[in-house]
């Protein structure tokens, strides 16, 4: 496996990032049933993770990026204690996500109260969102982003945290030491998996 260049995510990455993103969450089962419709899921996804990193993990300093000048997978992790969204950012996000998904805002509302209800309260780093684009998924640059966190809460020894919305991906993430903690059921919907990693 080449080496594949991780870096703190900047402000010209946001769009990038955001494209990545949508492209490697298009067909999760969450995303898939919070925006049911193929092509406004095409079209909601790039606008909602752009709000998410323009409002939020920009100001964490904490999301990365892997791939050199045209990103191929990105991360969105919050530091220890920052995982909470100020009810300012909220506010401020609110018209983006309503741009972005309209009437399906409800059903990302409903996923977050969820996943909110059952975040640990240790303090840990915390892996919002990590996604490949499809045309490089397979060649490592998901396996550079974690590596690159996950050395430096080991160094700092810290836990890490995680929601899987896929199935799939647990094993993936048990590879790096990250273990099944319960599961998180959306009524009428998908099931997340939340997952607990010690430090090493």
């Amino acid at each position: 496996m080449a080496d594949i260049p991780v870096v703190a995510a900047q402000r010209r990455d946001l769009r990038p990032m955001a494209r990545v993103l949508a492209r490697a969450f298009q067909h999760d089962p969450v995303m898939t049933w919070m925006v049911p419709d193929t092509a406004a899921r095409e079209r909601a996804l790039p606008r909602m993770f752009a709000t998410m990193i323009r409002h939020h993990y920009l100001r964490t300093g904490a999301p990365e990026v892997a791939g050199g000048e045209q990103p191929g997978a990105a991360a969105l992790w919050d530091p220890p204690g920052k995982w909470q969204q100020t009810r300012l950012q909220e506010l401020v996000m609110m018209p983006g996500f309503l741009r972005a998904l309209g009437r399906n805002v409800g059903r990302a509302q409903q996923v977050m109260e969820l996943m909110k209800a059952q975040h640990p309260e240790e303090p840990h780093w915390y892996l919002a969102v990590i996604g490949s684009d499809p045309t490089v998924r397979g060649a490592g640059y998901g396996h550079a982003l974690m590596r690159s966190r996950l050395d430096r809460c080991d160094a700092e020894y810290c836990p890490a945290y995680l929601e899987s919305s896929n199935p799939d991906n647990v094993p993936y993430y048990e590879r790096f030491g990250f273990r099944v903690t319960g599961e998180i059921k959306v009524p009428d919907g998908p099931t997340l998996w939340p997952m607990w990693r010690e430090p090493r």
